[in-house]
C-alpha cells in the first residue's frame, strides 16, 4: 500500500503523524516539508523564543527522535509543487514523484508582502518561519545588548503586537504603524481593541494609528526609516512587517480541488471530516476552511488550535472516522504581563450588537463577551484563567443570557 503523505512542516503535520501511530496505523507515513526542520509550531516565534527566554526545542511538539522511533519518514527541504489527485501523485521541485494512498495538505500560510519600495533593504524582516525568527532574534538581541535600536513594526495585528511587546521588553525603542483606529480592531472590534492600545502605550510603545507605510527608507542598502502616507518619517534600524497572511492553496489549486471564495475567508474547502473535494485528500490548519455546525458557515482561522486539533481530526478521518469537526475557534496571546484566551467566532464590527465585560478592564482582569440578540458568540478571558470551559458552555448553549448574568461571570 502506498504511504499516507503529510505535506507541511507545521503543527498540523506533527499532530497528524502522532495520531496515526496512536490510533494503531502501522503503514508507511511520510512528512514532506520545504523547510530544513522537522515539524514545529509557531506561537513561541514571536514571544519567548524571540526573546531568548526558552531553548530551541520549545518550538518542536515532538521530540527529535520521535519520528525515527515511530517509523515516520521526514523529508526536509522537499518542496511539493504538483498534486495529481486523480492518480494520487505528488511532484517535488527536484522532479521526483511520490505516490500516496491518502494525502493531508497542511501547507499553512505565507506573510502578505508589503507592496511598497524598499522591502528588499537589509534590516527588513517578516516573521513566519523558524529561520525568520532566528534572524530577527539575532538582530534584536544584539541591539538589546548594545542598549540601542529602533524597531518599526508595520502592522497592528497579533504578530505585530507580539513582536512589539518582545522588542520593547528587551529595551528597544518600538513604533507600531497601523491602518486601524486601534490595534486589533478587525478581530476584537473597537471596544476591546483599546485595551491592547493602552497596554502598549503604558509600556512605552509608540502607536501610530490610521496610517500606512508608503516607502521604506534606505541608506547604503540598509533600512533607516519608514515613510508614512502623511509624508512623515519614522527612524528605524529594524523593520518588521506583519500585515497579514494568505493561505498556501497552490497545491490544491493545481489539483483542481474546491476553494472557498475570498468573501468566506478563502482556503481549501473541506467537509466536516476535513476531506477536500477529492476523497483521498484532506486539509488542516491555516489552509482549511471548515463548515461550522454552530455558526452555520465555513470558517478558516490561522491559529494554533486549528492546526493542533485539525491535524488530529484529519488523521482519524484518513483512518475511517466520520465524526464532524465541531471545535470552536480558539487562540491565545501573551504580551507583557497580559495573557489572554479567546474562544468562539464573530465578525468584528458587524456580527455582534453588544460587548459585555465581567471584571475590571482597568486592572486588565476580565472576561469580555461578544453578544448578538442576547446570545454569546465569543468570549475572551484576560488575566483570568480556567474560564474557557464555562465560556464554551454559554456559546454552545445558545440561550439568551441576561446581561447581569454575564457581568457577574468572574464573581461566580
Amino acid at each position: 500500500m502506498e504511504p499516507i503523505v503529510l505535506v507541511g512542516g507545521g503543527l498540523a503535520s506533527a499532530r497528524a503523524a502522532e495520531t496515526l501511530r496512536a490510533e494503531g496505523y502501522d503503514g508507511d507515513v511520510v512528512v514532506v516539508t520545504g523547510e530544513a526542520h522537522q515539524p514545529y509550531e509557531r506561537p513561541p516565534l514571536s514571544k519567548d523564543f524571540l526573546r531568548a527566554e526558552s531553548e530551541r526545542d520549545v518550538v518542536f511538539p515532538l521530540a527529535e527522535d520521535w519520528y525515527d522511533k515511530h517509523g515516520v519518514e521526514v523529508r526536509t527541504g522537499t518542496l511539493a509543487v504538483g498534486l495529481d489527485a486523480a492518480d494520487h501523485v505528488l511532484t517535488f521541485a527536484d522532479g521526483v514523484n511520490l505516490s500516496y494512498s491518502r494525502c493531508l495538505l497542511a501547507t499553512g500560510s505565507s506573510p502578505r508582502p508589503l507592496d511598497v519600495p524598499g522591502t528588499d533593504l537589509s534590516g527588513v524582516h517578516y516573521l513566519r518561519t523558524l529561520d525568520d525568527a532566528d534572524r530577527l532574534a539575532r538582530v534584536i538581541l544584539d541591539c538589546s545588548l548594545e542598549g540601542t535600536g529602533r524597531v518599526a513594526v508595520v502592522g497592528d495585528g497579533w504578530i505585530g503586537l507580539e513582536v512589539a511587546a518582545s522588542a520593547r521588553t528587551l529595551g528597544l525603542d518600538v513604533t507600531v504603524v497601523g491602518q486601524n483606529t486601534a490595534p486589533l480592531v478587525p478581530v476584537l472590534g473597537p471596544e476591546m481593541a483599546e485595551l491592547f492600545a493602552d497596554l502598549h502605550a503604558e509600556h512605552g510603545t509608540r502607536l501610530i494609528r490610521e496610517t500606512s507605510a508608503v516607502r521604506l527608507v534606505g541608506s547604503e542598502s540598509r533600512v533607516v526609516g519608514v515613510e508614512l502616507d502623511d509624508a512623515t518619517e519614522i527612524d528605524a534600524d529594524i523593520v518588521v512587517i506583519g500585515v497579514g497572511a494568505t493561505p498556501n492553496v497552490g497545491l490544491a489549486e493545481v489539483a483542481g480541488l474546491d476553494l472557498r471564495p475570498a468573501g468566506q475567508g478563502g482556503g481549501i474547502a473541506v467537509d466536516g471530516t476535513l476531506r477536500t473535494s477529492h476523497p483521498d485528500v484532506f486539509a488542516a490548519g491555516d489552509v482549511a476552511s471548515i463548515p461550522s455546525p454552530h455558526y452555520g458557515r465555513p470558517i478558516r482561522v490561522e491559529h494554533w488550535a486549528a492546526a493542533n486539533d485539525g491535524g488530529v481530526h484529519a488523521a482519524r478521518a484518513m483512518l475511517g472516522a466520520n465524526a464532524p469537526y465541531d471545535n470552536l475557534p480558539f487562540f491565545f496571546s501573551d504580551q507583557y504581563d497580559l495573557g489572554m484566551e479567546y474562544l468562539g467566532w464573530v465578525e468584528a464590527g458587524k456580527g455582534y450588537d453588544d460587548v459585555v465585560v465581567a471584571g475590571s478592564a482597568r486592572k486588565r482582569e476580565l472576561v469580555a463577551f461578544w453578544v448578538r440578540d442576547g446570545r454569546v458568540l465569543a468570549g475572551m478571558a484576560v488575566n483570568v484563567w480556567d474560564q474557557v470551559d464555562r465560556i464554551k458552555e454559554l456559546i454552545l448553549g445558545g440561550r439568551e443570557v441576561p446581561r447581569e448574568e454575564l457581568e457577574k461571570f468572574t464573581a461566580s
